[in-house]
């Protein structure tokens, strides 16, 4: 029995610290730099992607769909939308437009409707990623 549980630890311990050594951070070549995770510099985009030169991180169709922030698009992006119209009423109505009606989702995925702002009628949308605009 004290064998079985002398080897079971051992097994557990060659693991523990085969697992601590792959977990560790790769040395820099150069000594002068920071310690960061991954060994990359403190500046540098982790997927490897050039900055987008401070545009917002929800305008374009550039950016990934799990994109989300405070900021909207100018222009709605294209793609496969699946907000459910009831989400896309609620979704355009949380972003201050009222009497949202006549959704329809069109052949880019984006939902349009109409709705009411500042006393007016407008022409509203949303895009598969969440933003919220009005047509100029």
């Amino acid at each position: 029995m004290k064998r079985i549980l002398l080897a079971t630890a051992g097994t557990f311990l060659s693991v523990s610290l085969a697992f601590a050594q792959t977990m560790s951070a790769p040395a820099s070549n150069n000594p002068g730099a920071p310690a960061t995770s991954m060994g990359a510099p403190p500046s540098a985009n982790p997927m490897g992607a050039a900055h987008d030169g401070g545009k917002p991180a929800a305008s374009g169709d550039t950016n990934q769909a799990v994109a989300t922030t405070g900021a909207n698009a100018d222009q709605p992006a294209k793609g496969a939308n699946s907000f459910t119209k009831r989400q896309a009423a609620g979704r355009i109505a949380k972003k201050g437009y009222s009497h949202v009606t006549g959704l329809t989702k069109d052949g880019d995925g984006v939902w349009r409707g109409t709705g009411m702002k500042g006393g007016q009628s407008v022409q509203v949308w949303l895009d598969y990623k969440g933003n919220v605009g009005q047509q100029s």
